[in-house]
């Protein structure tokens, strides 16, 4: 078994815990494969820590909201990154019927899903850190609850790959694959610091069919143009000192076969001095910004990607509390508490 697939096999348990959720079967499963100090690195607000006791402490409070949910992982892709680092990604969905309030977010009681980029570094057979980003306001989104601008993609449940390959074996190692989303990126950066469009040379990279799976808040894009006009023109037009301060961030790229990951922990340093993203007023203010992202690759060229971003936690450091937004949208709202500004716990059960 190669040390991919053995990385990959340590996390198989995970899988099957999460998809058929029982509480002191997961304590027992992340007491077997985390180690006690590894940071587990989340999206805000849900609770850092340490140790398999923080992940399974964040499922229980989802497993009171969601009684009946399950985690199901497309993209299951292992690799080196370029410090030696061994991770293992996993792209997935949570589903369930939303029955009790969760971080404050109204239940509707019918089904709701959450897309989730879960990076796991191993070493020794042991799980030594997690970074994951889940995309608490897709749920926001579809509670009707959603307290910030509207996205400019279009809002939908995100599919798996296309190729219908996602959970591997993906082949050798992804050096290929991984030096192609690594020459993208640079090529990306040198607009508009150092001109115009063209030198991103998006043709060269990008497959004419590509789709671009934004974040709730972004929204998908599909084609080239779609990207462009959905998202990164009016990101960059906000933030054109993007990628000039990257040696302050560290990223880890890996990849197997023709998939590409990235994550970092931020991976993005770049200020607001203009309008026009998300509707956030310029004010200078530098942010650090977390991504973890998938590409699949398709004859030389990048057909699908993956994106999340922890906008919740952007938000917050420009001194926008999505939360609070939420409980004085919503507080009106059948379920509610009007007091509290808190939806009430058993509403749909």
């Amino acid at each position: 078994m190669s040390e991919f697939e053995t990385a990959r096999a340590l996390l198989a348990p995970l899988r099957a815990a999460v998809y058929d959720y029982e509480a002191d079967a997961l304590q027992s499963v992340l007491d077997e494969i985390i180690a006690p100090d590894a940071p587990i690195r989340l999206a805000a607000p849900l609770p850092e820590g340490q140790g398999g006791g923080a992940l399974a402490t964040v499922f229980e409070g989802l497993a009171q909201a969601l009684p009946d949910f399950e985690r199901r992982v497309w993209i299951d892709v292992a690799g080196y990154d370029d410090h030696g680092h061994l991770w293992v990604g996993h792209g997935a969905t949570i589903i369930g019927t939303f029955k009790r309030p969760w971080l404050d977010i109204p239940p509707t009681g019918h089904v709701v899903h959450m897309r989730c980029h879960d990076f796991f570094r191993v070493v020794d057979g042991q799980v030594v850190e997690m970074q994951s980003l889940w995309d608490i306001p897709e749920v926001m989104e579809q509670a009707g609850a959603w307290p910030l601008s509207p996205s400019m993609g279009r809002e939908f449940h995100v599919q798996g790959p296309a190729s219908s390959d996602g959970l591997g074996p993906h082949g050798p190692d992804g050096e290929k694959s991984r030096e192609l989303i690594k020459d993208m990126l640079e090529h990306l950066k040198k607009h508009p610091s150092q001109g115009g469009p063209e030198l991103m040379e998006m043709e060269r990279f990008w497959h004419p069919k590509m789709t671009w799976y934004g974040p709730s808040g972004i929204g998908t894009a599909r084609g080239i143009q779609g990207f462009r006009d959905w998202h990164q023109i009016p990101f960059l037009n906000a933030m054109p000192d993007r990628g000039l301060d990257r040696h302050k961030v560290t990223y880890h790229f890996f990849g197997e076969g023709d998939y590409a990951a990235v994550t970092g922990w931020p991976d993005m340093i770049q200020s607001i001095t203009h309008p026009g993203w998300l509707g956030i007023a310029p004010n200078g203010k530098q942010v650090f910004m977390k991504s973890l992202d998938f590409w699949r690759v398709e004859n030389g060229l990048i057909r699908e990607n993956w994106v999340l971003v922890d906008l919740i936690d952007l938000y917050t450091q420009i001194g926008v509390d999505p939360l609070a937004r939420m409980q004085e949208f919503n507080k009106a709202r059948t379920g509610f508490d009007p007091e509290t500004g808190r939806a009430r716990p058993g509403f749909f059960d």
